[in-house]
């Protein structure tokens, strides 16, 4: 503070005087009622922005890849929402995710009624496959499911059920199911999300997601701001279907909107299914602005147009007409055959309106009509040895998910109702800068138990190859390739050692400073 006066003194003060006197206090008290204030709350500001700003993009980007999550597909599913004392909600869904029938099983108190009950919904409705919330009791319920000796050919799957219970009682859910009460609307979310998480999740105000850090403490229009961005890109991204999705779903879509998404839906719900992108046309308030934006976002399986699948723009349909008719073939040949794809020169059909770089994105959109970006779905199970934190052993090795990334780690879950923390110097062998350049939500992953903190409910994982067990303190080191939190001493010259520095508790328990952040 005395350099900072000092400076601020000699462009003021030239010569010494009973006049220089009073410029100096005049000096002083600027700077210290003045000016230091507005410089400290000018880079608590800017310092409180970039902070928002990484949090904001680690949210971001940890519900997109939640969004963007493989889908199982189109199959009928048995979902369970699990549960000890009301028992475990159970509902029936078809292949479009319709509720065919609900009901409640007790495997605890009643286990043979529950046994005969659920064999019967598998074989009564053509069950193929089982969703099992991830929530209380979730666990048990997979066991006891396990023992009822279903074909192989049906899998069961635990899914997160974070914010299925905000859905049970929005307006949204209110609308789909005014008949059901919130069991059941909880227990339709689930199975839903294992048939197409995007779908699903963008029904959800994406803050009630669970994922990322900080999420309360960031400027609030910005994180809205950024996620509905990031929900408009996924949903554009994967494309929609027009004859089965719903208003909400398509309202992210590019030139649509909640009043237009509503439309569509009443139209199709008086007319019937949509045969081809051209229908659009005749919902009321779509007009042609909207329809060029919205169109190539819009798939239609089996529509009046081979290409009404795919992610070719209608404008486009003639183009791709010519190419086939210049061939001697048809569109849906040009699909099939990629022998005929490759006699087609490109560069004959550049014009004004469409360059090389829209027909080569034809041509791969020819390749693969209406390809899903997302990965292929593939099934997952938790270890069948462990259930409770009790259960876990230091040393441990276990197949986990990955539920957040923050930028101190990742959390994983393993099985036993309480994620565990893989810290940012556990992620890998090497040296790791971001933890999203390593993990990301909903990733499979093998981890090591490396320590367990049963009074504080706490379990630290660990993703290298060779763990150290046990608590980190400061004395043991920096870990593989991590950067050490101390300097170490200058070159040049036998400096004496410096005197010992009392520890301090975030050096001595990574484990609880991380938690700490999260908080």
């Amino acid at each position: 503070e005395s350099a900072a006066f000092a400076a601020v003194q000699a462009l003021f003060v030239r010569g010494r005087s009973p006049a220089a006197d009073q410029v100096v206090l005049a000096v002083q008290d600027a700077c210290k009622r003045l000016l230091c204030p507005a410089m400290e709350t000018e880079m608590r500001l800017e310092s409180k922005k970039r902070a928002d700003e990484a949090a904001i993009r680690v949210f971001a980007g940890n519900v997109r890849e939640l969004l963007l999550a493989a889908p199982l597909g189109q199959r009928a599913v048995m979902a369970i929402d699990p549960g000890f004392r009301t028992g475990c909600k159970t509902v029936l869904l078809d292949r479009q995710g319709k509720l065919l029938h609900n009901d409640v099983v007790f495997p605890d108190r009643d286990p043979s009624e529950a046994r005969e009950k659920l064999l019967g919904f598998v074989k009564f409705f053509k069950v193929e496959a089982i969703a099992i919330g991830n929530g209380t009791a979730g666990r048990e319920t997979e066991a006891f499911v396990r023992t009822l000796g279903l074909p192989a050919s049906i899998p069961l799957v635990m899914v997160n059920e974070s914010g299925a219970s905000i859905y049970s009682a929005s307006e949204v859910a209110r609308e789909e199911f005014p008949d059901h009460d919130l069991t059941v609307r909880g227990a339709v979310s689930i199975g839903r999300r294992l048939m197409d998480p995007l779908a699903e999740l963008v029904k959800l105000d994406p803050k009630s997601i669970g994922v990322g850090q900080y999420q309360h403490d960031v400027e609030q229009s910005a994180l809205k701001r950024s996620l509905d961005d990031t929900v408009v890109s996924a949903v554009n991204g994967v494309g929609v279907e027009l004859n089965t999705a719903s208003k909400q779903l398509l309202s992210y879509v590019s030139g649509l909107n909640a009043a237009t998404a509503a439309a569509i839906v009443a139209r199709r719900n008086e007319k019937g299914a949509f045969r081809s992108r051209a229908d659009l046309r005749e919902v009321p308030r779509l007009g042609p602005k909207a329809f060029e934006q919205a169109a190539g976002f819009l798939r239609i399986r089996n529509g009046a147009h081979p290409l009404d699948a795919s992610a070719v723009h209608p404008e486009r349909y003639d183009l791709v007409d010519k190419m086939a008719a210049d061939l001697g073939t048809t569109v849906p040949d040009l699909i099939r055959d990629g022998k005929l794809r490759a006699k087609i020169k490109l560069e004959t059909y550049v014009t004004p309106e469409v360059g090389l770089p829209t027909l080569t994105d034809i041509m791969a959109e020819l390749a693969k009509p209406g390809r899903d970006p997302r990965e292929k779905f593939e099934v997952f199970a938790f270890s069948a040895d462990v259930h409770r934190p009790e259960d876990l052993k230091p040393g441990m090795k276990l197949p986990g998910i990955v539920t957040n990334v923050t930028a101190f780690g990742a959390f994983v879950d393993i099985g036993v109702h309480q994620d565990g923390l893989v810290h940012v110097s556990q992620l890998a062998d090497s040296f790791v800068k971001e933890p999203s350049a390593v993990v990301k939500p909903g990733q499979k992953v093998q981890v090591t138990v490396t320590e367990i903190d049963l009074p504080r409910n706490r379990i630290a994982l660990s993703m290298r190859s060779n763990p150290t067990l046990g608590p980190k303190t400061a004395n043991s080191g920096s870990p593989g390739g991590q950067r050490s939190p101390g300097g170490g001493p200058r070159p040049g010259g036998n400096a004496a050692p410096a005197a010992p520095r009392a520890p301090a508790a975030v050096n001595n328990d990574w484990f609880a400073a991380a938690l700490n952040k999260k908080r």
